[in-house]
């Protein structure tokens, strides 16, 4: 029989199992990935009932299902981040380190830095009122963080053909330096390269190595949408290149955001067009 044993986690994913349980698949400080059953938690007024995706939990688990799963005894919800889901583009944001945590942390495979990190970050797309860069910022500098713990990081400081330190001389506009996502970051434009990156913007990239995102002085995120969105486009593609995955939360991501920004780029022209046609049905 198996020990009783106390374990926390992130829930990352809940699904159905059987007629009445749940299947939780958690994020745990002591075993990395585990999947727990979760027995009759799909009752109506189950005391299990508390097993929602983007929870933090304490579970009493022990003993094993008919499909070898540990079984939830008791579930205490430590922190929810459930209302994360009001909105699609934090929702799409928070699921996108709870997918790439699947491809950095395995079974029996505790690395407590990457729980930790991932729960600093929910915290802050958790902010009320939180604006669309301040989202995509968030999301770009947790994807960082965890590549870098999980030993997957950019090799943003030095060149990958001359291993010269890549030093971005800030207000030079012709200095560049190019992405080829197999290899790293080449100094000058690379013909095989996918994206280029000016001074200004590789400098701001090596900052998210910081706990803080790079705010200017009246406290706002540093760098335009677009400069945030291409950065995202190249942990995009270096998940592709060295983790062998399109992570389907950071497309959504990409489509939400640009999709809004789209609208408040033509809504100028949509108010013209509505007060020009209201100054036609008046003359």
């Amino acid at each position: 029989m198996s020990l009783e044993k106390i374990l926390t986690g992130l829930a990352l994913k809940v699904g159905p199992l059987g007629e009445n349980d749940r299947l939780l698949t958690l994020l745990t400080y002591e075993e990395g990935i585990l999947r727990i059953a979760v027995p009759g938690a799909r009752r109506p007024k189950s005391r299990l009932a508390a097993t929602s995706a983007l929870t933090f939990l304490e579970l009493q688990v022990g003993g094993k299902s008919n499909l070898n799963l540990l079984k939830a005894r008791q579930i205490k919800i430590l922190k929810s981040f459930s209302n994360l889901g009001e909105k699609i583009e934090t929702l799409s944001a928070a699921q996108s380190l709870a997918e790439l945590s699947f491809l950095l942390v395995g079974n029996n495979d505790p690395q407590p830095q990457i729980l930790e990190a991932i729960l600093i970050h929910l915290n802050r797309l958790q902010k009320k009122e939180i604006s669309q860069l301040e989202v995509l910022a968030n999301c770009v500098q947790a994807c960082t963080h965890l590549l870098a713990l999980g030993g997957y990081g950019l090799p943003m400081h030095s060149c990958c053909k001359s291993s010269q330190e890549l030093i971005p001389p800030i207000g030079n506009w012709d200095w560049s330096c190019s992405l080829i996502a197999s290899e790293g970051f080449s100094i000058g434009k690379n013909k095989n390269s996918e994206i280029i990156l000016n001074a200004s913007e590789l400098a701001l990239l090596q900052r998210l190595l910081k706990p803080e995102l790079p705010l200017k002085k009246n406290g706002e995120i540093l760098g335009p949408f677009e400069v945030w969105m291409k950065l995202l486009n190249i942990i995009d593609l270096w998940i592709q290149s060295h983790l062998n995955q399109n992570l389907n939360s950071i497309q959504m991501l990409k489509k939400v955001l640009l999709f809004e920004a789209n609208i408040l780029l033509k809504l100028p022209i949509l108010i013209e067009v509505h007060y020009r046609h209201n100054l036609n049905l008046i003359y």
